[in-house]
């Protein structure tokens, strides 16, 4: 049994660039891996997948575990132990799968960003400036930061959420984030957690990606904060 840590995914800041032909988004993001993490336990003798402590996160064929297999052309046995909230903007599917193709070897990005775009960052990790769809990876120097997030208990879907930035004509976010007046529109209720954070941080909070998490930069106290540093690139692997 191999024990491997897939940290969470940090959109520190997100600028929509265009869209392509085929309705794909682009961006330009900066991102940033978290010593938050889910735990994979991987029986390369076994076969299967089995998920804990995350209820409605089903381990069926559309799985980006299972995906991700299947693209290393792999079996094994792997058992999830859920830590990353789902729908938080905090790519934990995608860095499930990355953690599983790191264990297989398999380090091509734009074919990793098949199955999910996060799932490139999230196999490079560390901090990185991420562009195209999600499949163009440029790793940056690694900077030590602190940061409190917040996330509420519902989920943003990212596809409502571009649909509504599309749907809005394609607003600019005035505080890092293109895609924050659009989960604000699909998710309003964002804004009461979004000034909670604020209120206990004393700065303004910045939206995770497509959301629902919100963070700030520094440690703080408050209900539902988690406090969570960045972590290098190969953080997690045995």
């Amino acid at each position: 049994m191999i024990r491997i840590l897939a940290p969470a995914k940090l959109t520190v800041s997100l600028s929509m660039t265009g869209t392509r032909s085929d309705g794909y988004h682009l961006i330009d993001a900066e991102m940033v891996s978290l010593d938050l993490h889910d735990r994979l336990d991987i029986d390369p003798s076994g076969n299967g997948l089995e998920i804990l402590n995350a209820p409605g996160v089903e381990a069926g064929p559309d799985n980006l575990v299972l995906q991700a297999l299947a693209l290393a052309g792999r079996t094994a046995g792997v058992v999830l132990d859920k830590s990353i909230p789902p729908g938080a903007g905090l790519g934990g599917g995608s860095s499930d799968a990355a953690a599983v193709l790191r264990w297989a070897g398999f380090d091509d990005e734009v074919r990793a960003a098949g199955i999910g775009a996060d799932v490139a960052f999230c196999l490079t990790g560390g901090r990185a400036r991420v562009s195209g769809i999600g499949e163009v990876v440029e790793p940056l120097d690694f900077v030590e930061r602190t940061y409190t997030l917040l996330t509420p208990p519902f989920g943003c879907s990212t596809i409502e959420v571009y649909r509504a930035w599309d749907a809005l004509a394609g607003p600019r976010g005035d505080h890092g984030n293109d895609l924050e007046p659009a989960a604000l529109v699909v998710e309003p209720d964002l804004a009461r957690y979004r000034e909670y954070l604020a209120e206990i941080s004393g700065q303004r909070p910045r939206l995770a990606g497509s959301g629902s998490t919100w963070f700030v930069e520094g440690a703080f106290e408050g209900d539902g904060c988690v406090v969570a540093k960045t972590v290098p690139s190969g953080w997690g692997m045995p």
